[in-house]
């Protein structure tokens, strides 16, 4: 008979378990009030619902970049590719320019699109829930454009992995 799991008491070890869960990365991005770009990383993004088109992603409440995302009319969400995990880590810093070495575009609109991605999501906030240490924020899509061919940045135990399809 199998026993209950012993209650979670360790951080580190909860964070073990949900590294056994192989995520992609996406890029949230949009253009600040100065016209320079404003990005982050996130691997808690999950499609919610086609009719209204919309996903979501988890952000941690200590986050400096998101008030300054969630301020921005339009938020481009790059689902990254296979090669971007240089990028990934770069969106990630917490300090310097996180785009040094990231080709990029943007809309009128401001949303910012990583080169290369899988997927490009052209979005507005629709909702925002509080949750433990981090808010699920749920975006509409305005617009979309995805290449099936580009293989995604997967993340798992802490590492970036190819996508093997045997």
């Amino acid at each position: 008979m199998l026993t209950t799991p012993p209650p979670v008491t360790d951080p580190a070890e909860l964070r073990r378990a949900y590294g056994c869960f192989p995520s992609g990365v996406a890029a949230l991005c949009a253009l600040g009030g100065d016209g320079v770009p404003i990005g982050m990383a996130v691997s808690s993004f999950t499609s919610v619902s086609l009719a209204p088109p919309l996903v979501s992603a988890c952000v941690q409440d200590v986050s400096s970049t998101w008030p300054r995302l969630r301020a921005r009319d339009r938020i481009g969400v790059s689902i990254l590719a296979e090669g971007h995990g240089d990028a990934c880590i770069a969106l990630s810093r917490k300090h310097g320019d996180r785009f040094a070495g990231i080709g990029w575009d943007a809309t009128a609109d401001g949303a910012v699109f990583v080169h290369g991605a899988a997927a490009w999501l052209d979005c507005v906030v629709h909702d925002e829930v509080t949750a433990g240490d981090h808010t699920i924020v749920v975006f509409r899509i305005a617009g979309a454009v995805a290449d099936a061919g580009i293989e995604p940045l997967v993340f798992h135990g802490s590492r970036f992995r190819p996508l093997s399809i045997g």
